[in-house]
């Protein structure tokens, strides 16, 4: 968990065809959004008992999905719906206009609106790392070890303002490949969405394309060979990637409620590292492929899902942004809220005292915050 990144993106939101996960779910005992009622813990009144919460069409964001399939949602007092999404703009749209309560957005997408002056702000963490590259398997015949240098003279498919692309670009950097078009660099054709990037693979004037959790698995599994896995790489390991955001008048304004929802999330997490049958299948609701590609990416060590929202990873993130011209530098201190996490934690310890997976988590937070 250990946070050294250099630099990363998110990928741009999908959902391919392949993919025919949950569009929306909640729980059949509604609370009416007005009332208020006891969390759980018996500590403090919720301001607000229905939420809405944004995600995409990835085993990244499997807290959500665990969190609400084993009940912990409910546990907290919540009546939590989730819905699908395509894009982190459409998901950044869905706070601002209070259509959501929560959602599940990268961190470079989130740091790209934030200084752009959209009032969101990072409460919490998601997923680090999984994200890759993949390629016509006919390019990388006879060879039995390759690296990003493979891609050289090849129309290769991703995402602008992506984790993939920024990941792309800071290993052709360093390999001192140029982007462009030539056999000595390599040409980027830019989609609207990493659903679109992945498809392109069917054209023939496309031979490689962006992955990102559980497309690199996928399309291993239908052929296409792995360039490579950020997680792989020296460059562009332990990189935070998906955050938990939230309009930030609303934390102001429902501090309880979404004390309540990471307490859940924090409850998840224990569930996924106690329970992986469990979450696979919890996960497969929702992210409808084999489970065994669930579990590749899940439990395969190329990504985690953690709550712990790593503002240290975060902040270093945004700075290797700026340097690479993706976004403006700005003050993100009053966007960044850890004290939700801090206080859903330490609630949860001290109900458990000897939990050994909460200890490990406060053990990183008081390390990165």
């Amino acid at each position: 968990m250990k946070t050294k990144i250099i630099a990363a993106f998110l990928a741009a939101a999908l959902s391919v065809a392949a993919f025919t996960g949950c569009n929306t779910s909640s729980d059949s005992s509604s609370t009416p959004e007005t009332s208020a009622s006891t969390a759980s813990n018996g500590e403090a009144k919720l301001e607000k008992t229905t939420f809405n919460l944004g995600h995409l069409n990835s085993t990244a964001h499997l807290l959500g999905f665990v969190a609400k399939e084993e009940g912990y949602f409910k546990e907290e007092g919540l009546d939590v719906t989730l819905t699908l999404f395509s894009s982190a703009a459409e998901l950044s749209s869905g706070l601002e206009n209070g259509k959501l309560d929560v959602a599940f957005i990268g961190s470079v997408p989130t740091l790209t609106f934030q200084s752009q002056g959209h009032d969101l702000t990072i409460f919490g963490g998601e997923m680090t790392n999984g994200h890759g590259y993949v390629i016509k398997p006919e390019f990388v015949e006879g060879k039995s070890d390759w690296d990003v240098s493979i891609l050289k003279g090849r129309n290769v498919a991703s995402v602008k303002n992506s984790v993939q692309d920024a990941e792309l670009q800071i290993l052709l950097k360093d390999k001192k490949i140029e982007i462009g078009e030539g056999e000595d660099k390599v040409n980027i054709v830019y989609f609207d969405s990493q659903k679109d990037a992945y498809n392109a693979l069917q054209n023939d004037s496309i031979d490689a394309a962006s992955a990102y959790s559980p497309y690199t698995s996928l399309a291993e599994s239908q052929g296409y060979k792995i360039v490579y896995r950020c997680s792989e790489e020296k460059l562009l390991e332990n990189q935070p990637c998906c955050r938990q955001v939230a309009a930030t008048e609303a934390l102001s304004k429902y501090p309880n409620s979404y004390n309540a929802f990471e307490r859940a999330l924090i409850k998840a997490y224990k569930f996924t590292q106690e329970n992986k049958e469990g979450t696979v299948k919890d996960v497969k609701k929702y992210i409808d492929i084999e489970e065994d590609l669930i579990n590749t990416e899940v439990y395969g060590g190329y990504g985690t899902s953690v709550p712990d929202p790593d503002k240290q990873g975060t902040i270093t993130l945004k700075n290797a942004i700026v340097e690479l011209g993706y976004t403006e530098d700005y003050d993100i201190e009053k966007l960044y809220n850890t004290d939700i996490y801090k206080n859903a934690l330490a609630s949860l310890i001290k109900e458990n005292p000897d939990d050994k997976i909460y200890a490990e988590l406060q053990n990183h937070f008081d390390e990165f915050e």
